[in-house]
């Protein structure tokens, strides 16, 4: 039997990401008898129907992902107390840096019961760069903790993906937080991907991603030059976009010259990622910093073994020589040898791929995460599943 059923609002800017990323969350809560309203301020009409057609409510106000205007964060979070009180929710549940902060001032200011809030990495201002941070950069950092030191006490619960982040922003900054939570992954529907045999010949490397040095795209390239100087019949594939407005982003021009000269397949941003990850054998991200990312658990669930970087997040999915490798960041020397690795030793893809997927179940399974954000919302004598 259904009880203790609440208004639950889910604060974010990408309105993509309620259907891309909370789908199963939503559907659960509704499942349960519970109200949910989506607040988002980049959407499309199309989006707000997608995120009807979960049986959440839509709600637009405005707020930029980006920027440091001060008069329009502080407009926004006005517009979002007044939005909240008309609702009047049981729970707010914010996530993404801006909503954390200005959604979890506007629920306290509304004095909503039980305001939650998570990060799912920390992004570029804690990521370290092979140069150092830039001034401008450590000036972005010291505002955001600032803020973050503003609406943090007012949070009930505060959740991290990884543990490095609550150590990289709680404990270095002496934050105050009432309660912190490591989720370890957002995780994904097991049932939609189904484990496949990789193929071995010729082995073949993916990179999932957008186009950025954060993500270690450069050093992939690296990786590769090294790889076809030994190996020139290696296939390697990149997933995703360029961000010609990031200033450390792959130039379309760079792109352009690099598929000229025939080191990588390039698709381009695809739809169906699945049949991509089936079609290769090794996933490889080298990121620089990570919250826990989903391309890899996606590629541990059809069961790649995976090879990436020694970093906050990235470390979570893989167990060094059991369903991958981790390389030292910024290193496109260390990355190729377990390349090579692979190229020599193809039967060991398959071994590796199969730890991957036990691990993506033990690890990574939207069901079990639900349930322990159900928990965390205090809704655990209703949880009931979906499917």
């Amino acid at each position: 039997m259904k009880v203790n059923t609440k208004k639950i609002i889910l604060l974010s800017t990408t309105g993509s990401s309620f259907y891309g990323f909370r789908a199963d969350l939503i559907k659960s809560l509704i499942a349960n008898g519970n109200q949910v309203y989506a607040f988002t301020s980049e959407y499309t009409e199309d989006c707000l129907e997608k995120i009807k057609a979960l049986g959440a409510e839509p709600i637009t106000y405005q707020l930029s992902r980006g920027g440091l205007n001060p008069f329009a964060d502080i407009a926004s979070t006005y517009q979002l107390i007044r939005k909240i009180k008309k609702i009047k929710p049981d729970i707010v549940f914010s996530y993404f840096a801006k909503p954390v902060i200005y959604g979890t001032l506007a629920a306290s200011f509304a004095k909503v019961p039980h305001i939650i809030g998570m990060l799912e990495g920390l992004g570029y201002t804690f990521t370290e760069q092979p140069e150092g941070q830039s001034s401008k950069t450590k000036l972005i950092r010291n505002i955001q903790v600032l803020l973050y030191r503003l609406a943090f006490p007012r949070l009930d619960d505060m959740i991290f993906l990884n543990p490095d982040d609550e150590k990289d922003l709680i404990h270095t900054y002496t934050l105050p937080v009432k309660k912190v939570h490591i989720l370890g992954g957002i995780g994904l529907d097991l049932k939609e991907y189904s484990y496949s045999v990789a193929p071995v010949s010729p082995v073949s490397f993916l990179f999932i991603g957008r186009l950025l040095k954060e993500k270690g795209i450069f050093e992939f390239i690296d990786a590769i030059r090294i790889v076809k100087h030994k190996y020139p019949n290696t296939k390697f594939t990149i997933l995703g976009g360029l961000d010609t407005q990031n200033m450390g982003a792959l130039s379309k021009s760079q792109l352009d010259e690099l598929i000229a000269e025939g080191l990588f397949e390039y698709p381009g941003h695809v739809s169906n990622v699945k049949d991509w990850i089936a079609n290769s054998s090794v996933f490889v991200l080298p990121s620089y910093r990570e919250g826990v990312p989903r391309s890899t658990q996606e590629a541990m669930a059809i069961g790649r073994p995976v090879i990436t970087t020694d970093v906050p997040g990235c470390r979570e999915t893989v167990i060094n020589d059991v369903n991958g490798f981790i390389v030292p960041c910024w290193d496109a020397k260390a990355l190729a040898e377990k390349m090579c690795f692979f190229i020599e030793s193809p039967s060991q893809i398959n071994l590796m791929g199969l730890e991957s997927m036990k691990m993506a179940h033990q690890k990574f399974d939207a069901e079990k995460v639900n349930n322990r954000l159900f928990e965390i919302m205090g809704l655990n004598s209703s949880y009931e599943k979906i499917g």
